[in-house]
C-alpha cells in the first residue's frame, strides 16, 4: 500500500493543451443526501471474493461520429473497462410508457454527423453500441452495458407510478426495454449488464424486480449489476442477492471545504467505505463504483452530484479528489472497481485547462488517473 501511495502522490503532469469542452447531453441533477436505511443482516452473509481483476473503468460518452482509434487514449491511462449508456425516454416521472433508443432508428454503417435526435446519438443506438464494444474488445477492454431511463420533469430516481395499473404498464415497458439490451449484451459479448440505473422510486417493488432479473438471466449470461444512487436506494434495494455486483453511483460528499487537502478528502471516504463494507457483508457481494467523478472546481468535493455546481476553477482540487479516491479504494477488500465519470471520445476537444466539467481529460487529474490505474494493474488487484 505504501508504494501505491507514493506513486499516487507524485508530481502532477505539466503542460496541457488548449481547452474546448466537448458538447454533452444536459443532465438532470442528482438529489441531495437523504437518510439511509438498512435491514438487519441476513444469516450466513459474507464478503465476496474477487472473481475479476479490479475494474479500471471510465464512463464512455456516446457521440455522433467516432472512429475506433478514439479508444486508444484509454490504453494510455491503463483502463480495462468502459461503460456504455443507451437511453430510454419517458414523458414524465409518472407516465408508464418507455421508448428506447433502438425504436425507429434506421440501420447505418457509419454514424451521422447530426445524430442527436429523439432516438439519441449514434453511440446510444444498437449499431453504435455494437461497434464500440467490438473496438473495445480489440484493445482488451471489457464492456459494461448500462441502460438508463431519461425523463422530463425529474430524474430517473423520481420515477413512480400513481396506481397499480400504471405500475403494471411501466414494468411491462421496462421489461421490453431491458430485455432488448440483455439480448444486445449477449450478442455483443459485453462482460456485464446493468439491469437498472438509479431507479430508486421503483426498487421497493421487489417482486417485480426479481422477476425482471430472473428473465434477464435467461437472455444474458454475463455479470449482472444494479446501479444504485448512493443516497436514495442503495440500502432500500432488497434484491442484491439476485445480482453479481452491488453497483453504486458514488457521488459522496467528502468535505464541506473549498480546495481541501488530499488528507481531508481521504478522511471523507472513511464513512462511505465503512457503509459499503457493511452492505457488501450483508449481501455477500462485491461493490463496484459504477460512477464517480468530480468537477474541476474548488467546491468539487462538497456536492459532487450537482451538475451545475458553483465554484471557482481549480484543477488542483479535481486532481486531489482523484488521489484520495485511489488511496481509499484501490486495495479495499469489498470495492472491486471504479468507473470514472466521464470520458469523451474526441480527446483533442475534451476537457483542457479552462474546463470546469467532470472530464479529467487533458487536465492534471488525468495524470493522477493514469498513475492510479497503472499502480492497481502492477499490484495485480
Amino acid at each position: 500500500m505504501a508504494a501505491l501511495l507514493i506513486t499516487l502522490l507524485g508530481a502532477v503532469a505539466g503542460a496541457i493543451l488548449v481547452p474546448q469542452e466537448l458538447a454533452r447531453r444536459d443532465a438532470q441533477p442528482i438529489p441531495t443526501h437523504s437518510p439511509m436505511h438498512r435491514k438487519p443482516p441476513r444469516a450466513g452473509a459474507a464478503g465476496a471474493a474477487r472473481t475479476l481483476p479490479f475494474a479500471r473503468g471510465v464512463c464512455w460518452e456516446a457521440a455522433g461520429e467516432i472512429d475506433s482509434t478514439d479508444l486508444d487514449p484509454l490504453l494510455r491511462i491503463r483502463a480495462n473497462w468502459i461503460s456504455q449508456t443507451p437511453f430510454g425516454w419517458q414523458r414524465g416521472p409518472d407516465t408508464p410508457e418507455i421508448r428506447g433508443s433502438y425504436e425507429g432508428a434506421a440501420p447505418q454503417t457509419r454514424p451521422p454527423r447530426d445524430a442527436r435526435r429523439y432516438h439519441g446519438f449514434w453511440g446510444e443506438r444498437d449499431e453504435g453500441v455494437l461497434a464500440t464494444t467490438r473496438w473495445a474488445h480489440a484493445r482488451g477492454i471489457r464492456v459494461l452495458l448500462k441502460p438508463h431511463i431519461w425523463t422530463r420533469g425529474g430524474w430517473s430516481g423520481s420515477i413512480a407510478m400513481k396506481n397499480e395499473e400504471d405500475w403494471a404498464r411501466w414494468f411491462a415497458g421496462y421489461r421490453e426495454f431491458i430485455l432488448h439490451y440483455a439480448d444486445l449484451a449477449e450478442r455483443s459479448g459485453a462482460e456485464a449488464l446493468a439491469v437498472g440505473t438509479e431507479l430508486g422510486g421503483t426498487t421497493a417493488r421487489e417482486r417485480e424486480w426479481r422477476a425482471i432479473v430472473a428473465e434477464v438471466r435467461r437472455h444474458y449470461h454475463g455479470t449482472l449489476v444494479y446501479c444504485a444512487n448512493w443516497a436514495e436506494d442503495l440500502h432500500h434495494t432488497q434484491f442484491w442477492d439476485a445480482l453479481d455486483w452491488i453497483g453504486v453511483q458514488a457521488y459522496y460528499p467528502l468535505c464541506d471545504q473549498r480546495a481541501p487537502t488530499t488528507q481531508a478528502l481521504v478522511r471523507g471516504w472513511s464513512g462511505p467505505l465503512a457503509d459499503l463494507e457493511t452492505i457488501a457483508k450483508i449481501w455477500g457481494k462485491p461493490v463496484v463504483l459504477t460512477e464517480v467523478g468530480y468537477h474541476s472546481l474548488d467546491t468539487a468535493a462538497i456536492r459532487p452530484w450537482e451538475w451545475d455546481l458553483p465554484g471557482s476553477l481549480s484543477m488542483e482540487t479535481q486532481a486531489r479528489c482523484y488521489e484520495a479516491l485511489f488511496q481509499a479504494v484501490s486495495d479495499h477488500p469489498v470495492v472491486h472497481g471504479v468507473f470514472i465519470w466521464k470520458w469523451h471520445p474526441d480527446y483533442s476537444r475534451a476537457g483542457g485547462p479552462g474546463d470546469t466539467e467532470y472530464s479529467p481529460q487533458r487536465k492534471p487529474a488525468e495524470a493522477v488517473l493514469a498513475r492510479g490505474y497503472a499502480a492497481i494493474e502492477r499490484q495485480g488487484i
